[in-house]
């Protein structure tokens, strides 16, 4: 990752390490290049994303700033209630990418925008390596013999693992509440949970320290993940380099090399 792309302090309190949108066009664009942009871009580009879309933001970030040796793209991420929240308060960000329709929405209706999906996600149930615990099913997660994490009910991976509880038929007994999704894998990587509910890509993500469990085909219930170049962007040229550059062939491969199904 280049040494520019670095998660911005912004002045925004995050407070974390934080349908409506619009069809997202037939035709994916072509990826931004020096010689395909008719202007270099520069200036300081600010992305605001999901915590479960960290790794491929960072990686997209990094090649923006490879391809236009002027431009910074600075980084921050969190749960997607709270960068819409953001948003709504007036934080100077580019481009906002959430890890559901519903917190899109939020920001996109008092702010405007159109947002297009880039990528959809779905939950596993996740444990540390070796299954200290011998979880095998969700049921597992409503053990009070259990040490259970899970994301707070008011983000995306919280509201999306309601969903899938509910129609599991399971009641969770959680001994932690996190703030977003790379909350829950930390502690399943630290080993200070025996199990969770995190994105299949979070589990890919922890490279080995995580083992996943798919959710049985009844139950699961896949996310989308838009993304949106917002109106008052204060680098719109950068901005839109981004957006195109994440739906074009690079962001496409990138996006499926890291587990997410393509829209």
């Amino acid at each position: 990752m280049s040494g520019r792309a670095r998660a911005a302090g912004l002045g925004l309190v995050l407070g974390i390490a934080v349908a409506g949108c619009a069809v997202p066009a037939p035709a994916a664009p072509r990826d931004v290049t020096p010689a395909g942009t008719p202007v270099a871009l520069e200036g300081t580009l600010v992305v605001l994303a999901a915590a479960s879309l960290t790794d491929v933001v960072t990686d997209l970030a990094a090649r923006l700033e490879s391809a236009h040796p002027g431009l910074t793209v600075e980084t921050a991420f969190g749960a997607s209630s709270t960068l819409a929240a953001q948003v709504l308060t007036g934080a100077p960000a580019d481009v906002l990418l959430t890890a559901s329709r519903e917190t899109m929405t939020v920001a996109t209706d008092a702010v405007g925008g159109e947002p297009v999906v880039v990528a959809r996600n779905r939950l596993q149930l996740a444990v540390p390596a070796g299954n200290p615990g011998g979880v095998t099913s969700l049921a597992d997660l409503a053990d009070p013999t259990l040490t259970i994490a899970l994301c707070a009910p008011e983000v995306p991976c919280g509201a999306l693992g309601a969903q899938v509880l509910a129609r599991a038929g399971v009641s969770a007994a959680p001994d932690s509440l996190e703030r977003d999704v790379r909350g829950v894998l930390t502690r399943l990587r630290l080993d200070e949970a025996d199990a969770g509910l995190v994105y299949r890509t979070d589990v890919a993500a922890a490279a080995g320290q995580v083992e996943g469990i798919a959710l049985p085909a009844d139950v699961d219930v896949p996310t989308d993940h838009p993304a949106v170049v917002l109106p008052d962007a204060p680098h719109p040229e950068a901005a839109a380099a981004y957006l195109a550059l994440l739906r074009g062939p690079t962001g496409r491969t990138v996006l499926a090399e890291a587990g997410f199904d393509l829209p």
